[in-house]
């Protein structure tokens, strides 16, 4: 009979072939006798096992975010329990990130983040850009709730944290290739090789994907929506000694993508209303003036604008560690990013001449980290650093309302810098054998200056001027301001092993986000008034648990959030004046309760299932909300928050059926199922409304025995079905509508050497 150890090797296979939310495969680690493997997080700054850290973490491991054949984080969207990964509806290279009903809708710069994104220690200050690329990555770290104390200002969601492959000091590589419909031919690899033996060592990696867009433009017949991104990522290690070693690495990303896609969302009547009797014009999936609903056949229109959105990103990271030094293992991180973008939109979606936008960003941020971890006791460690971030950015929109008066130009120059500085401590005091108690805290001094501004002109009627030179103009104006804020944040917990592999834990922590200024300015008393500073305190229980030898892991946290002026983005249209505002407003108070299950079970050799399910409770106490249109105020006390369902569940099975001769077969599928959510409307009006998800994704992958190659077949949203992802509602002016992917599919052929 076959031992359960002697089946792990299997399971481990099963496990690379995952695609579920659930924790697999994060990191390499020893054969444990047991059907479920350690998992090795970096979430505290410090590698442990994940069933040792009194956080509640989803860690995904490079080769199950391979399987899911995504290219960018959003391809984990519904698949990470309590955590919305989108993007806003009509800048899709702004990312929207929304942990436990915490996020932010906003496509510019100036409203900052609550979940950041953190690459190889790196904070990533700018959303545009932040659906990462993802080519060979580690590990993921999907940190929930607040972790200001270890990773600073700006995490009032949580934390995403994505570690690459780094060089190990050995010759190898690997190279896939996938080609899948909507003529989608990606190729990805990698390759290491030591200059001199365990002293200096280079590696390679890159990225090529393209394919064509799923929605047709009704005015030519052309496809919209199409991908073309190149990315390369190197790095040099140097390991002089075992105490020391540094890596300098460096990418540069160039995206040549299709500009926006805008699906009109119009109800009649209103200011971008087209009648379907127009030539070439669609029904707009929100005619009926309720729910949006998603047609069985996309399209959308543009007919005024260049078909650009183009993106080039340098970065460079250098890490260097010091061990044993008698003052602790020392760490620096020192990063900098520098950007361009540049990119047109048909903000109509349809065969008029409505309007439509021109939008360049440049940007580039600077930040150093150094801490130390220290081991004061046997019983006492200490992690005290500090951090700093310099960041700046220039960005113009230049908006055509055509609609409103033939030639009618918006000029908007947003010029900003930000800064901060910070220190931070967090101690862990090993009380007795099972039971630890952790304390930490964090100074944040931040600064922000801001010099919007506005031009209003009239020019040529044909639209074909976005510079506006010699433009008639009638109006502009200048706000903005300086203003700085200080925090201290903490943290409270403690956990306890009640029994081998079964920890409890509970803890409090407050976070933090900084005011700003708004900088995207229509309305002038909407850039001169600074927004203020965000506070969450959160506490957090759980249990960690694997039972039956390690063949059944059960991990259970629930929550409760008091959220204090809560940051929230407001866009709306000045009829009176024809110019459209945009300010952030700070909510009185929001309530946010929920939990998170995550399962695994390994019941038989070569079968692995898994499961999740959240729950979220997240509406406003106070909020008396001016409306724009109306005048009036509005009570939202007792409305949802935006981008927060209330359930998001998953379900997984992953079997390695063995062929003989030592060649195997992994298959596996997975389900995950979203709620109901609202999008960018504060109201929470039906147009704002997402319908439920519901999608199937499966991989079948071929490996002879010993070979060091593999094929697969792949498809995601099974089932084709179809929905939409965004949908942006400014009443009386607008809807603006995004779909979510319909069926891909696709095989693929992958080397190791």
């Amino acid at each position: 009979m076959k031992t359960w150890f002697n089946a792990s090797s299997r399971i481990a296979l099963g496990a690379a072939a995952l695609i579920a939310p659930q924790a697999v495969l994060a990191q390499e680690a020893e054969q444990q006798v047991g059907g479920i493997q350690e998992i090795v997080v970096t979430a505290q700054k410090k590698s442990e096992n994940i069933q040792d850290v009194p956080i509640s973490i989803t860690a995904i491991g490079g080769e199950a975010l391979a399987t899911t054949q995504g290219t960018s984080l959003q391809a984990l969207q519904g698949q990470i329990p309590n955590v919305q990964i989108d993007n806003f509806a009509n800048t899709p290279q702004s990312a929207v990130f929304t942990v436990r009903g915490i996020g932010v809708i906003e496509p510019d710069p100036y409203a900052g983040n609550t979940v950041s994104i953190v690459v190889d220690g790196v904070p990533q200050f700018f959303s545009m850009g932040a659906l990462l690329d993802l080519y060979d990555i580690d590990r993921i770290e999907v940190l929930r709730g607040p972790q200001g104390t270890l990773f600073g200002a700006n995490t009032t969601g949580g934390v995403i944290n994505v570690v690459t492959a780094q060089p190990t000091g050995e010759f190898g590589g690997h190279a896939k290739a996938v080609y899948g419909n909507y003529n989608r031919f990606d190729v990805t690899g990698s390759i290491e090789a030591p200059l001199v033996k365990d002293l200096l060592s280079v590696k390679v990696a890159g990225i090529h994907t393209q394919r064509k867009g799923w929605v047709t433009n009704v005015v030519d017949g052309s496809d919209m929506g199409r991908k073309n991104i190149d990315a390369l990522r190197a790095y040099l290690k140097f390991t002089p000694g075992s105490n020391f070693d540094a890596t300098l690495q460096g990418e540069y990303v160039n995206v040549r993508n299709g500009s926006p896609i805008i699906v009109n969302g119009s109800y009649t009547g209103e200011a971008l209303y087209v009648p379907p009797g127009t030539q070439g014009m669609y029904v707009s999936p929100c005619a009926g003036g309720g729910q949006c609903t998603a047609p069985d056949k996309f399209y959308s229109a543009n007919n005024t604008v260049p078909d650009t959105s183009n993106m080039d990103t340098y970065s460079g990271t250098l890490t260097m560690n010091w061990r044993n030094t008698g003052l602790g293992d020392w760490t620096s991180i020192t990063g900098y990013k520098h950007f361009k973008l540049r990119e047109f939109t048909d903000q109509d979606g349809s065969p008029l001449f409505l309007n439509d936008t021109y939008r360049r960003t440049e940007g580039w941020q600077f930040s150093q980290e150094l801490r130390t971890n220290l081991e004061l006791t046997d019983t006492l460690n200490v992690l005290v650093g500090g951090f700093y971030l310099k960041n700046h950015y220039d960005h113009i929109q230049a908006y055509r309302l055509q609609f409103a008066a033939p030639g009618l130009l918006q000029t908007n120059l947003q010029d900003q810098d930000n800064y901060s500085v910070s220190g931070f401590a967090q101690a862990y005091w090993q009380v007795t054998d099972r039971l630890k108690l952790q304390g930490g805290i964090r100074y944040s001094h931040e600064r922000t200056v801001s010099t919007p501004s506005l031009t209003t002109s009239i020019g040529d009627p044909a639209g074909s001027n976005y510079t506006g030179e010699g433009n008639l103009v009638i109006g502009s104006f200048i706000t903005g301001g300086r203003k700085s804020w200080n925090n201290v944040g903490w943290k409270l917990g403690a956990d306890y092993e009640v029994a081998d592999d079964t920890l409890v834990y509970a803890s409090w922590a407050r976070g933090f986000k900084s005011g700003g200024f708004t900088a995207r300015v229509g309305v002038p008393a909407d850039g001169d008034t600074p927004f203020n500073p965000e506070k969450v305190d959160t506490f957090e229980a759980g249990i960690k648990a694997d039972f039956l030898d390690r063949h059944l892991r059960v991990n259970l946290a629930g929550f409760y959030t008091n959220y204090r002026d809560m940051q929230v983005a407001q866009i709306y249209f000045d009829t009176d004046t024809a110019t459209q505002g945009n300010r952030i407003l700070n909510a009185g108070k929001s309530e946010i309760k929920g939990f998170e299950l995550e399962t695994t079970a390994v019941p038989v050799e070569g079968m692995t299932l898994r499961a999740s399910l959240a729950y979220l409770d997240a509406k406003y106490k106070t909020f008396l909300y001016g409306d724009p249109l109306s005048g009036a105020v509005i009570d939202l006390a007792g409305y949802r928050l935006q981008n927060a369902p209330k359930w998001n569940a998953s379900f997984g099975a992953n079997f390695v059926i063995p062929l003989g001769n030592g060649a195997e077969l992994v298959s596996d599928v997975n389900y995950t199922y979203t709620s109901s959510k609202y999008y960018t409307a504060i109201l929470d009006t039906p147009r704002a409304k997402i319908q439920p998800t519901h999608l199937v994704d499966a991989s079948l992958t071929y490996k002879p025995d010993g070979a060091a190659w593999s094929l697969g077949l792949w498809a995601t949203n099974l089932l084709d079905s179809r929905y939409l992802s965004t949908v942006y509602d400014s009443p009386g002016y607008a809807g603006l509508a995004g779909y979510a992917p319909p069926r891909q599919w696709g095989g693929s052929v992958s080397m190791d050497f």
